[in-house]
């Protein structure tokens, strides 16, 4: 972070730490940690640009400069991906990063509703989350519906692409996957 970020209150940001004013008043203090919040969030979003613009222009370097970095592989992966599910246009500068890390696994339509959402009502990421899964319940035959639980899969990635190439969203093609798993072990139910 340059010292410029939180100048005017006279705190100064270093590679190890803040020095901070011993007569520092409130509101300083205060607009100092929003600054660096923001700050934050949006490092997540910078290195995500960063990590995307070295595969596509670097692919034979890529890993070297990541590396350098000295960041969790998985943690650099992960910034990358959610940059690349949102361009810069769709992205909601009055949400966070984790906002939009809580609806990238979503085909854009969804993201798109669920961050509209987010943005009215004000939600914070785990506010997101909580709505996100409280309306997960997948419709089973009439109005019935079971919620299911929350599973990490590796092959999300796929998923999502077969969905999109069937025209359909993520959970439709599960569903429709699921039961035409169902109705090939148990026989049409």
């Amino acid at each position: 972070m340059s010292a410029e970020a939180i100048q005017d209150s006279g705190i100064l940001a270093t590679r190890t730490g803040l020095r901070i004013p011993a007569d520092l008043p409130f509101d300083g203090w205060r607009r100092a940690g929003t600054r660096l919040a923001r700050f934050v969030d949006s490092a997540c979003w910078y290195l995500g640009d960063w990590l995307v613009y070295g595969q596509d222009h670097f692919p034979d370097r890529y890993q070297q400069a990541t590396a350098a970095v000295g960041l969790d592989y998985q943690t650099l992966r992960n910034y990358a991906w959610i940059a690349r599910r949102f361009t810069l246009s769709r992205r909601r500068p009055g949400l966070s990063f984790q906002h939009h890390a809580e609806v990238a696994a979503m085909m854009d339509a969804e993201q798109d509703m669920w961050l509209d959402r987010a943005e009215r009502s004000k939600w914070s990421r785990n506010e997101l989350r909580r709505q996100i899964r409280g309306g997960a319940g997948v419709a089973v035959g009439g109005d019935a519906t079971v919620s299911l639980p929350k599973v990490r899969v590796a092959n999300a990635e796929r998923w999502r692409a077969a969905a999109e190439r069937s025209s359909t969203s993520l959970t439709q093609w599960m569903v429709r996957t699921l039961d035409n798993a169902a109705n090939h072990v148990l026989g049409p139910g």
